[in-house]
């Protein structure tokens, strides 16, 4: 049985975002939601989400988590010295242009990680839920720490007061890689907020109400624009069948 211990409130997280050979997404997602999942989390891992990115036909996102640096590197060890990336990594492999796009995240503070639960994902083939699901990145200067503070303590209230509340806030983990095999990308300062929504448009408006608020119109995004490096970026995101986050 997986150790689902891994996988109850995970300390660092993985933001993988992979450009794919054109027309060869849905190939991956039915390979890896079928032999990736369960196999990667036998070795103390967690498979959080997969995604098709509704902006890129050829682009895959997912996040996976890990109890802490030293878990990562014990995890990754495993499955990919193991037999089953022996198999069919080299097909996975086949359908990517690009796997480096990936930012290494923790909580950016207590209870704002993922809470997820991998005995209730559904089985290989499930149907895609009908379930939009976006991840802001906030983009700040290497080393400083207030443009967190500023959502934190300003943004998600506001977030939280008029809509469905962040599935996840995280924040970059800035220990070194300690699986250099898979690199990931150094000298980012970043803030993922990752929300769920019914459909799109439940997004927008409750980006609307934000937007509206006094204290977040008036304070928090001038505060923010003065504080950060690069406008935000917003991954608009559908699940797959068998993603826990939905």
């Amino acid at each position: 049985m997986p150790p689902t211990h891994a996988a109850d409130r995970p300390s660092v997280i993985e933001l993988r975002q992979y450009t794919l050979r054109p027309g060869r997404r849905d190939e991956l997602i039915e390979l890896f939601d079928r032999e990736f999942v369960e196999t990667q989390e036998e070795t103390g891992m967690a498979v959080l989400g997969q995604f098709r990115d509704l902006d890129d036909p050829d682009r895959f996102v997912w996040l996976r988590g890990f109890r802490d640096m030293a878990a990562r590197h014990s995890a990754l060890t495993a499955f990919y010295g193991g037999p089953v990336w022996a198999e069919h990594g080299p097909r996975a492999n086949a359908t990517m242009i690009d796997s480096d796009d990936v930012l290494l995240l923790r909580p950016l503070s207590a209870g704002t990680g993922f809470a997820v639960s991998p005995a209730g994902r559904p089985r290989a083939g499930a149907p895609a839920p009908e379930r939009f699901v976006s991840v802001t990145l906030w983009s700040f200067p290497p080393g400083r720490q207030d443009g967190f503070a500023l959502i934190r303590d300003g943004l998600l209230p506001v977030l939280r007061g008029t809509g469905p509340a962040p599935l996840a806030v995280l924040a970059t983990e800035s220990a070194p890689n300690t699986f250099p095999r898979l690199p990931v990308r150094t000298g980012e300062n970043v803030v993922a907020v990752l929300t769920s929504y019914p459909d799109e448009s439940d997004h927008r408006r409750h980006l609307a109400d934000v937007r509206d608020h006094p204290l977040v119109r008036d304070a928090v995004l001038p505060a923010l624009e003065r504080a950060q490096t690069a406008a935000p970026r917003t991954l608009r995101l559908a699940p797959t069948g068998r993603s826990l986050i939905r």
